[in-house]
């Protein structure tokens, strides 16, 4: 068990912290039975409103396999009340827990097969629970910026460098391939030292808080968010094409423009993205989507371009020899 313990703990993200969890109650619970297998699921709900569930897996498959009215029910209830509760099929019973993010919200459920009443196993579950909880608050701290909840910088390097080592893991590996590209994002409030400067940096900060919570709502959960410092934010996405992820920014910053901020009044945001390839180093990728804000910034701001889109279109000329850009 401490060996599982252990490995549990040297994951970082969130999706993998679950997977792990995942594995490590799964081999618990069927350490010392030699009936059949139990399983152990996350559930998680994505939309209250829609009342959509996802189900993780140990295989790291997270999707959207219907769940039986019964069993969502009790899961939305488990997720309401933060309580543990019991669902008994016509086969079996299923113990659900519910699962605290490291940003204190209760969205997930651990849904554990339990055949039979052991309340010894029922503390050990608990118990590594709690371990589980403790450990992502703690990660959390560590990872995310102090003000707005997002990612932090120092954070950033690990990330990108696993979404680079997954994609060219992938391109190895032909029959993996799929139709998603991955794109970075750097978005920079727009004008932002003139709100410091006029209302002073507390008004500011609210300024950066409520931008972030804009970011969040815009955006998927599995899109990486980080906070770069200042009023310059980052993301990871994965979409289809570019002219998808063009309509996704496109969408956020019309939200940010119709957003009124207390005692501030409008703000607008520029943006610039670039593709990500696995070939890429992250100062590359950086570099490229810098470049296309840059341009945003110089060309009337409340904008959003792409390197690419810039290169092709001349505005841009990529000097690949010298490593230089040139503005048009």
């Amino acid at each position: 068990m401490l060996s599982k313990l252990v490995t549990l703990t040297k994951e970082r993200d969130d999706l993998s912290l679950q997977v792990a969890l995942i594995k490590t109650l799964t081999d618990f619970i069927n350490s010392d039975h030699d009936e059949a297998k139990k399983s152990v699921v996350i559930y998680h709900l994505k939309d209250f409103k829609k009342q959509t569930v996802t189900i993780l897996t140990a295989e790291n498959n997270n999707n959207n396999t219907v769940v039986a009215p019964e069993l969502k029910r009790a899961v939305i209830k488990c997720i309401q009340t933060d309580s543990r509760k019991t669902y008994q099929s016509e086969t079996h019973t299923i113990k659900l827990h519910p699962l605290r993010s490291a940003m204190g919200h209760i969205d997930t459920v651990i849904a554990i097969d339990s055949d039979h009443s052991d309340e010894h196993l029922d503390v050990s579950i608990c118990m590594i629970l709690e371990i589980y909880q403790n450990f992502v608050l703690l990660n959390n701290e560590n990872e995310c910026d102090t003000l707005t909840g997002l990612l932090n910088r120092k954070t950033f390097d690990y990330k990108i460098n696993k979404i680079l080592a997954q994609m060219h893991s992938n391109t190895n590996r032909k029959e993996d391939k799929t139709d998603q590209v991955f794109f970075l994002a750097i978005f920079d409030i727009d004008h932002f030292k003139r709100i410091n400067d006029k209302f002073g940096h507390l008004i500011g900060d609210e300024v950066l808080l409520m931008f972030s919570q804009l970011m969040r709502q815009s955006f998927r959960e599995e899109d990486p968010l980080f906070r770069f410092g200042g009023e310059e934010f980052v993301g990871f996405f994965e979409c289809n094409s570019t002219p998808d992820i063009q309509n996704i920014f496109e969408r956020f910053k019309q939200k940010v423009a119709n957003f009124e901020f207390p005692q501030v009044g409008k703000v607008t945001v520029s943006a610039g993205y670039t593709e990500i390839s696995p070939f890429d180093t992250s100062s590359q990728i950086i570099d490229r989507a810098d470049t296309a804000l840059y341009y945003a910034k110089n060309h009337g701001r409340n904008r959003v371009d792409s390197y690419e889109l810039l290169v092709a279109d001349g505005r841009l000329q990529d000097n690949k020899k010298e490593g230089e850009i040139e503005l048009f």
